[in-house]
């Protein structure tokens, strides 16, 4: 028993093992392979929680401990990649006293990037006390923000457009994304939750076509299709919403 409740925790520590791996790629540049291990901690992040439940072990120790692996996941390791992106193309010079004020001085831009890192954090300390999350969201979660950050690097590698190349890494679109994603994560919009009760197609209709929706669009669009796919979700969550107060 002592061992098999704190499994789910073990999942969380690699989930945070994952995300600091994704902190110092990015610090370093490798953005790639930064992309590549916030995926596995998000991976982590979903079977920590399917394990607490499947094993009946719930824990606030466990729901802290996943809140501060995701702070690092989830937030900062996003945040750097959007610094990184934004400072790309900026020259870096060392701080000397032979060097003049304008020589000297740094660019504030990409520390923009980090306003990722902080709703990011407050999303997920006001997660922690939020009663009405517990079968949906409110605002959008951080691992899907994050995928959608994570998912520029990659579109730079694997997309051979250069029209999309030029876009995504255009300073004004890494600002404005960096500030959607920051707000939305902390938006009062009810969001679904992928979590089934039941798997019948009245109760779960929209998780289904949004399932088939996702698979179609991975296969034929590859990480392009990560930011559409959590726009995807936002709309028809918001339209799922409307419908049912309609109802109502």
């Amino acid at each position: 028993m002592t061992l098999k409740k704190h499994i789910p925790n073990l999942i969380t520590l690699l989930n945070l093992l994952s995300g600091t791996i994704a902190v110092y790629l990015a610090a370093n540049g490798e953005l790639i392979f930064a992309a590549y291990f916030i995926i596995l901690g998000i991976f982590f992040d979903f079977f920590d929680g399917l394990a607490a439940r499947l094993l009946k072990v719930h824990s606030e120790l466990g729901k802290q401990l996943d809140s501060l692996a995701d702070v690092v996941t989830s937030g900062v390791a996003p945040g750097i990649i959007i610094f990184q992106m934004l400072n790309y193309k900026n020259e870096v010079f060392s701080v000397t006293s032979d060097l003049t004020w304008e020589e000297n001085k740094i660019d504030l831009v990409p520390f923009i990037g980090f306003l990722i890192t902080l709703a990011a954090a407050y999303r997920l300390a006001k997660f922690n006390i939020d009663e009405r999350q517990t079968n949906s969201f409110i605002g959008l979660p951080t691992p899907a923000a994050a995928l959608v950050v994570l998912s520029l690097p990659l579109i730079l590698l694997y997309d051979n457009s250069e029209t999309v190349a030029v876009f995504i890494t255009n300073r004004w679109f890494l600002i404005g994304l960096t500030f959607i994603l920051s707000i939305l994560m902390n938006a009062e919009i009810p969001l679904f939750s992928l979590k089934f009760k039941d798997f019948s197609w009245r109760k779960n209709s929209v998780k289904y076509i949004f399932i088939v929706a996702t698979i179609i669009l991975m296969l034929t669009l590859k990480f392009i299709a990560i930011p559409i796919v959590v726009l995807l979700y936002v709309v028809m969550s918001v339209v799922g919403n409307t419908l049912l107060n309609k109802e109502v």
